[in-house]
């Protein structure tokens, strides 16, 4: 492959992601796909259809990515989610941070970005602070903090954190066969529970699971197989074209992206700040919320209440751009592509998410309680 390949590559690769993003916020903005939204609807109604939803996406990742590792087009390895080192204190606090953020800001990244497609203005300040916040947890003051506390509480595996990854290196068995194997097992207990009820089998609810479970793995084909040259010609290494450092395989992801897509806005005559993955995902999910919201006169300008609703949003969003750095994702980046990895962090991180989620809806719901 010569570098004019590659430069093309490049390019149908990042057209290839904006695409799977524009429909993912379409998805989103249809059928109201929501992780906040679900854990509220169960805290507060008892109603587990959206959670449902939820998990149904999460069954299709799970199955899909340990498939296309089972045909040797993926490797757990070769993403964030898959390190040898176990970073459980980082996965645990930082999806406690997200989880609270999330409520106080009225929904995960992937939600801030579709609310801001329909014409949500307190969308666009979460934007903006949960980006820089992100930034500075990636490289800024924030960084150092993370790296001196949280970052140092890991435990070395000597394998990958995925289950498949760690089953075969103690049990001496093939690691394509076991994440077939594992794949099917979490895949389809997902599957059947998400469908058991026939709410979840109405079209909004299969548009959501079964839609959103796809594209997340489309985002992994198109990241991990489609983009992947086993040697660059420039540097005789391996590459993932498009993804951000191009040395791992991207999953969809809406915390750090946001920080780098400021930094190529703030930045963008700067040659060295090149467009990948991450940014062409966050624009696309706006612009496809945007669409879907104009093409079913949904689109609103909406603002913020009052000066509680702005400091809520606020110390949300900045919450959720520090989390979701230490946890190393958000809802969709540790909740769907890092889960359908197997991770053992992602798991962690998730449970922190949700923990976080339910004390803060807890609390809010016990504050009006007291105002009422």
């Amino acid at each position: 492959m010569t570098e004019l390949d590659v430069a093309a590559l490049y390019r149908q690769v990042l057209w290839a992601g904006f695409a799977l993003a524009c429909l993912f916020g379409a998805v989103a903005q249809r059928s109201h796909f929501c992780t906040m939204g679900a854990l509220a609807d169960i805290v507060n109604m008892g109603d587990w259809t959206r959670m449902r939803m939820w998990v149904m996406a999460m069954g299709v990742a799970v199955l899909g990515f340990n498939g296309m590792v089972w045909l040797g087009w993926l490797e757990a390895g070769k993403s964030i989610y898959a390190a040898p080192q176990l970073l459980w204190a980082s996965n645990l606090l930082g999806g406690l941070l997200f989880g609270v953020g999330m409520v106080l800001a009225s929904g995960c990244g992937s939600k801030t970005l579709v609310r801001l497609g329909a014409g949500n203005l307190k969308s666009l300040v979460v934007f903006l602070v949960m980006g820089l916040a992100a930034f500075a947890t990636m490289k800024g003051i924030t960084a150092v903090l993370r790296v001196e506390t949280v970052d140092r509480l890991m435990l070395p595996l000597g394998a990958g954190q995925d289950l498949p990854s760690l089953l075969a290196a103690r049990l001496g068995l093939d690691a394509r066969r076991l994440a077939l194997a594992c794949g099917l097992l979490f895949g389809a207990v997902a599957l059947v529970w998400a469908l058991w009820r026939s709410e979840a089998r109405e079209g909004g609810a299969l548009l959501g699971g079964l839609g959103s479970g796809a594209l997340v793995l489309a985002f992994w084909w198109v990241s991990g197989r489609l983009g992947h040259v086993a040697e660059d010609p420039s540097t005789l290494q391996e590459l993932f074209v498009g993804s951000n450092g191009q040395q791992r395989m991207e999953g969809m992801s809406f915390v750090a992206p946001v920080a780098n897509t400021l930094d190529w806005l703030l930045f963008y005559s700067d040659k060295s700040k090149l467009l990948n993955l991450g940014i062409v995902s966050t624009l696309g999910v706006a612009c496809g919320s945007m669409l879907t919201a104009l093409a079913t006169r949904k689109f609103r300008w909406e603002g913020f209440r009052n000066v509680d609703d702005l400091a809520n949003h606020l110390v949300g969003a900045l919450l959720m751009g520090v989390g979701g750095v230490v946890a190393l994702g958000c809802t969709i980046g540790q909740g769907l592509s890092g889960i359908s990895t197997l991770s053992l962090g992602s798991f962690l991180a998730l449970a922190g998410i949700m923990a976080g989620a339910v004390l803060a809806l807890r609390w809010q719901a016990a504050r009006l309680e007291r105002m009422a």
